[in-house]
């Protein structure tokens, strides 16, 4: 989608006093509708309701954005005469800009969190909805009169139903999709990035924003640089790795095993859907000589050999079985590291205590904003 198909809202508002807000909006509506079907026609297929809902999220803060200037710019033609008019007049551009600031932030978060498409227009929709309606309503308090327009108030009660409606339809549909089909379908719209980290701050780790992601359920960029000077530290002959996800962290330490010229990891992947995608990415990366993948739990895949690095970053509610699982098969010099154990995450960092507790391994909790288990087996070590 071209981005101009979306500044061309606020261009559109600056017709002067010839138009009123409401001309200049229909306007801008109608340039970026064009626009974005002249994109659409150029593509090989239709867009997905997913796109749509993607152009809508981009488009509200604009639409928005282009009303206040288009007041701003009446505004200045024809300055409201009286003080509580030119008042009202100041608020309602203020309350505009106001909108455009908190969806544009959302917007941010959406993309950064992998929130469901379609929640900033909502969101859109039920604030213009609830604040205009309340300017109406001190409109009419402050003109002596108790009657509001009945076409503001229809107009604001249908952009306020038609988000909450948005809003529930667009969240049942979110959670009912997995957290790994959400984040892989995210990556195919917007693309894959670094960004910020989004994980809150905690005692451990109170500049969480620091750090860098590639998504929410991928290892932390640091630590994936991390990962792979650890691989060229160690120089281990056999990493294991639970929870392939998208082969990020794998294709990481890959690169360091390559680095170290010997050794192979073998990465696991349950879900089918999510380790097709990984084995697409791994087979581009050049590193298929160092990678063994496998469609299998982490509980049921056989290791033979001795394991010299355990990197489990599975389902949170199985790390302790994983680390149990694989423990007599540790190299006792080996080291075992478990990721999301961050005092957010108390499944993992709980998990880890006690297998410390039971005197299986010593742990060592590394301050990221995941959290990082770093530890060793007691037994076999001299």
């Amino acid at each position: 989608m071209s981005l101009y198909c979306v500044l061309f809202f606020p261009l559109s508002m600056f017709s002067g006093p010839l138009w009123d807000g409401s001309a200049a909006l229909v306007a801008g509506i109608a340039a970026a509708v064009f626009l974005a079907a002249r994109d659409f026609r150029r593509r090989p297929q239709p867009p997905t309701r997913s796109e749509l809902l993607v152009f809508s999220d981009v488009a509200s803060p604009a639409l928005v954005f282009g009303y206040a200037t288009a007041r701003l710019v009446q505004w200045a033609a024809e300055v409201p005469s009286g003080r509580w008019a030119m008042i009202l007049a100041g608020l309602e551009i203020l309350l505009a800009l106001s909108i455009v600031r908190y969806l544009w932030l959302e917007g941010r978060r959406a993309i950064q969190l992998q929130r469901p498409t379609g929640l900033v227009t909502a969101e859109g929709l039920i604030l213009a909805g609830v604040g205009f309606l309340g300017l109406e309503f001190l409109k009419s308090r402050l003109a002596a009169t108790t009657a509001i327009p009945q076409s503001a108030v229809t107009l604001s009660v249908a952009a306020v139903i038609a988000g909450a409606a948005l809003v529930a339809v667009r969240v049942r549909q979110f959670l009912a999709e997995k957290e790994e089909h959400r984040i892989l379908r995210h990556i195919d719209t917007h693309g894959e990035a670094t960004q910020s980290e989004y994980t809150p701050a905690s005692a451990e780790c109170p500049h969480p924003e620091r750090w860098k992601m590639f998504d929410t359920m991928t290892a932390e960029v640091e630590v994936l640089e991390f990962l792979k000077c650890l691989v060229m530290t160690m120089k281990p002959e056999l990493i294991v790795e639970t929870g392939t996800f998208t082969g990020i962290s794998t294709i990481w330490m890959a690169e360091g095993l390559r680095e170290n010229g010997r050794g192979r990891i073998i990465t696991c992947e349950y879900d089918p859907k999510v380790f097709a995608k990984a084995k697409e990415r791994m087979d581009a990366s050049g590193l298929k000589d160092w990678i063994e993948y496998r469609n299998e739990s982490s509980l049921e895949t056989s290791i033979p050999e001795s394991i010299d690095l355990l990197f489990s970053d599975s389902d949170p509610e199985i790390r302790s079985q994983e680390v149990r699982r694989f423990l007599p098969k540790m190299n006792p010099y080996g080291l075992i590291l478990i990721h999301d154990a961050g005092s957010h995450y108390k499944v993992v960092r709980e998990a880890a205590r006690k297998l410390e507790q039971e005197r299986l391994i010593s742990v060592v909790l590394l301050p990221t904003p995941r959290g990082l288990v770093m530890a060793q087996k007691r037994e076999g070590r001299r």
